[in-house]
């Protein structure tokens, strides 16, 4: 990795850039399909898993026979930590439920705020060399504690582990699709693929593109998930052995991934870069960590004051605090997806297995967005009860507002019931 040795603040901004593609030439690459799909439905996405992945598409829905085979071409070993991962992230996101309480304001005015799953959401689950079937976990798990009605997966991976975790999930239909016509079909739905109101799951930056142009068109979305990446900042205390390990983690999921080490000793980025070579060159995936790593930077700052502000800018997507002082320091973050506390948190635990959601912003989104969770899956639903004494103690102020608005339909809609109680 790349060492800057104590950089201006005015060059932070082009040090933390995202090695990412120009949005607006993705856009250009991804709105025809987007429109394809659109306008001809099943024969679009036959044409394009054809023409993008040279597959014969007969057909789009994944066969039974296929999905009911998983579970026996899997080890025991391997369904068992599939299910240790589903009972940690479904007892994570089980405390995030909030049943509803009335709350009365003043007397006789009550109001309340219950949440109602969405009824129809799709989950991508991207293909390519990895088969993230944690992903499924982490976008199932909450739909189904939500009660989401109905659940449509798309992924063009037929591999038994995706498949065996939605059926763990509850999944109600699956299709072999990916990429941005995914997106599309489950936005604008085909004669196969149903359509969803809201669309979840991260892909590479044509996906994300897609479900961006899709939100401009009212399509709900969790959130700009793009290339993963990971920032650490570390201390004497940290070991650059782990270090090193958490950074190729990230590394290797693809050549538009970024990692970012940040300390306050030269002496340790040394140490780390020397246990990165070495690490790197035992990894099967690693060209493409080698160029994710050309692509990333350890930043050498003054002190930790320096460091927290140059982290909360980058926003990260996972952030590690390899410091003595780890939980405390966290408090003083303000950017970032998750973050991970000390030298025995490695961020492989969250993407897999600790409870929390894996599904996080990235790209600096962190700075508004957080990351998947039961919230993401449910609507809150407001409701009101005003008995007549609380509309005689409330209608007044409604009354004076709405004439200073000069909305007076609001106030006589106040008034008309004011009267009938004299």
């Amino acid at each position: 990795m790349q060492i800057i040795p104590y950089p201006d603040r005015s060059e932070w901004a082009a040090l933390l850039a995202r090695p990412t593609q120009s949005m607006a030439n993705i856009e250009k690459a991804v709105a025809p399909i987007l429109e394809q799909v659109q306008k001809e439905g099943d024969a679009a996405l036959r044409a394009l898993a054809l023409k993008f992945d040279k597959i014969d598409l007969a057909e789009i829905a994944m066969p039974l026979e296929t999905v009911a085979a998983a579970e026996t071409s899997l080890t025991e070993e391997l369904k068992a930590a599939i299910r240790q991962a589903y009972a940690n992230i479904r007892k994570f996101h089980e405390a995030q439920y909030q049943p509803a309480e009335k709350i009365e304001t003043m007397p006789g005015v009550t109001c309340w705020r219950r949440s109602v799953g969405i009824e129809k959401v799709g989950l991508y689950i991207p293909g390519g060399s990895a088969p993230l079937f944690s992903t499924v976990l982490m976008l199932g798990v909450p739909a189904q504690l939500a009660g989401c009605k109905e659940v449509v997966l798309c992924t063009p991976s037929d591999h038994p582990a995706i498949l065996y975790a939605a059926q763990l999930v509850g999944v109600t239909k699956i299709f072999r699709i990916g990429g941005a016509q995914a997106i599309a079909a489950m936005a604008y739905g085909t004669e196969s693929v149903p359509k969803v109101y809201k669309i979840f799951g991260p892909g590479n930056q044509y996906v994300t593109a897609a479900k961006m142009l899709l939100a401009k068109e009212g399509v709900a979305i969790d959130m700009p998930a793009g290339p993963s990446e990971v920032a650490i900042y570390a201390d004497g205390s940290a070991v650059p052995s782990f270090v090193a390990a958490d950074l190729l983690s990230q590394a290797e999921h693809g050549a538009d991934s970024q990692v970012l080490l940040v300390s306050t000793d030269k002496k340790f980025l040394a140490s780390v870069n020397l246990t990165l070579a070495t690490q790197l060159e035992g990894l099967p995936r690693k060209e493409l960590a080698r160029k994710a790593i050309e692509n990333s930077k350890a930043i050498l700052v003054e002190d930790e004051a320096e460091a927290i502000d140059l982290l909360n800018e980058y926003a990260a997507e996972h952030l590690i605090l390899s410091v003595q002082n780890a939980e405390a320091l966290s408090e003083k973050i303000i950017n970032a997806g998750s973050v991970f506390l000390g030298n025995y948190t490695p961020e492989s635990c969250g993407d897999y297995a600790s409870g929390t959601n894996h599904t996080l912003p990235t790209n600096g989104h962190a700075r508004a967005y957080s990351g998947v969770s039961l919230d993401s899956f449910v609507k809150k639903i407001t409701v009101q009860h005003i008995t007549p004494e609380g509309l005689k103690a409330l209608g007044p102020t409604v009354e004076a507002m709405a004439e200073a608005e000069s909305l007076y339909a609001h106030k006589r809609a106040v008034s008309l019931r004011l009267s009938s109680l004299k």
